[in-house]
């Protein structure tokens, strides 16, 4: 895991105030409102022996959303998935994505244009879905 975003001791997580366990999952994933509501209850009930058991449980839930045959389900989790910037955007929210940004965005005019128009592309083939890849500093 990336060591430059500190993380709590995974032990202290359920006895965090709401706004600490949100900088986790902001930290985790990105600030978003609908992942708060699904997730931040999850992180007070239950107890973890690791970062990667805490992220594994809201992948199941997200998971559940997915499955789910609900509409408002379908929404909510296309909100989540939505609250991640698109590969060479420029105004991110979270440090980690800003660092990752700032390693794309190194380039030319004419690679952050095919950013955008993979990007373009990837959407238009999946609705609702951004492209998303894992950094190789994180096991998870």
């Amino acid at each position: 895991m990336d060591t430059t975003h500190k993380l709590p001791a995974i032990a202290t997580v359920p006895y965090l105030s709401t706004d600490g366990r949100a900088a986790i999952l902001d930290q985790l994933f990105e600030p978003c409102i609908p992942l708060y509501s699904l997730s931040i209850s999850l992180l007070q009930e239950k107890t973890f022996a690791s970062y990667d058991e805490l992220i594994d449980s809201i992948g199941l839930q997200l998971t559940a959303l997915a499955n789910s045959s609900s509409t408002s389900d379908s929404t909510w989790l296309q909100s989540i998935l939505a609250a991640h910037p698109r590969l060479g955007q420029s105004k991110v929210e979270s440090s980690q994505s800003q660092s990752e940004q700032a390693q794309l965005n190194t380039g030319d005019e004419s690679s952050a244009q095919s950013l955008t128009e993979l990007n373009q592309l990837y959407e238009n083939t999946f609705p609702g879905l951004r492209y998303v890849f894992r950094i190789c500093e994180w096991s998870k």
